[in-house]
């Protein structure tokens, strides 16, 4: 079955998945290995000093010649630095996230820079269509790391029912099933992190994806309400932790006990301080494959999983 989308005209993609831009996670090598296998890769900017970040994006044009992405958060400090630069250097899009992109709106798309905002709410999400937003990202709290309030299942409907550019389902979706599910909600593509953290591309610490294999259904947890920022990981000690001063509305404490912990789990292989940000699919992500192979598997899956719905419907 062929997925010929606006999603797939928009990026030049022979797949409508996008690959989730984590920050310490989705590096160069993950990215080229997902856009090679017919995806879009993203790399994820993080807070990645911005000649680090160039660095990445010169790697990935060396492993691919295929479109790929940057993920900008951005509150990072010196988000206006690392947007000169891939203005400089040029890439086919950028997600966005934590912030609005309006500022940089005009910029990117003056250099044929495709900008995709991550939406966790209906308001937002027709905010930025209005500043020219070329697809949006609706994003259920389903998803590892920063999340809103609204599951996938509910927002993704939502938004395609009041933006016209096309709409990614992101949160919860790691298998074909997860991919025909957003399509029968309106979505025009996917974005998927967790299950590509087990990419036998992706540079995390081998410990962390033995972690995700090993998750079950109840293995996340949100933390960091009381910030505003909630966040949702994989339990641990940190998160435990994290926890207390939740309850306590002890946002300083969180902010200093959480400084630099994503990086120790992804690249050192804490297990216990570091920052497991992971999804609720952790559970579905059953072995460590090539990032082809997820997406292939995906595909076939949803094509079968769409083919057999009519036969598992009973008529009236």
């Amino acid at each position: 079955m062929a997925f010929c989308t606006r999603v797939t005209e928009l990026f030049d993609i022979r797949y409508p998945i996008l690959q989730g831009g984590m920050a310490w996670t989705s590096t160069a090598e993950l990215a080229a290995a997902v856009s090679n296998g017919g995806g879009l890769g993203i790399i994820g900017a993080g807070q990645m000093p911005t000649d680090n970040l160039r660095v990445q994006i010169r790697l990935a044009k060396t492993l691919t010649d295929r479109p790929f992405g940057v993920n900008l958060m951005l509150m990072t400090p010196h988000i206006d630095d690392i947007v000169d630069m891939v203005l400089a250097e040029g890439v086919h899009m950028v997600t966005t996230g934590a912030g609005n992109p309006g500022k940089y709106m005009s910029a990117l798309k003056d250099c044929g820079i495709k900008v995709v905002p991550i939406a966790p709410s209906v308001a937002l999400a027709k905010r930025l269509e209005g500043m020219g937003a070329d697809a949006i990202i609706g994003e259920g709290m389903e998803a590892g790391g920063h999340i809103g309030e609204l599951t996938t299942m509910t927002l993704v409907p939502q938004l395609v029912d009041v933006v016209s550019v096309p709409v990614i389902a992101a949160g919860g979706i790691a298998d074909g099933r997860g991919v025909a599910a957003a399509f029968a909600l309106g979505a025009e593509g996917v974005q998927v992190g967790t299950r590509f953290m087990c990419a036998t591309e992706c540079t995390i610490h081998p410990d962390v994806k033995q972690k995700i294999l090993k998750a079950r259904d109840r293995e996340t947890v949100v933390t960091g309400y009381s910030t505003g920022h909630p966040v949702r990981v994989l339990k641990n000690k940190l998160a435990k932790m994290i926890a207390t001063h939740d309850r306590a509305g002890e946002i300083e404490e969180i902010e200093k006990l959480g400084t630099g912990k994503l990086a120790l789990a992804m690249r050192d292989g804490d297990l216990e301080m570091g920052s497991l940000m992971a999804g609720q699919s952790a559970a579905l992500v059953c072995k460590i494959q090539p990032a082809a192979e997820i997406i292939d598997e995906m595909i076939a899956e949803a094509s079968q999983t769409l083919r057999s719905m009519p036969a598992n419907l009973l008529e009236a």
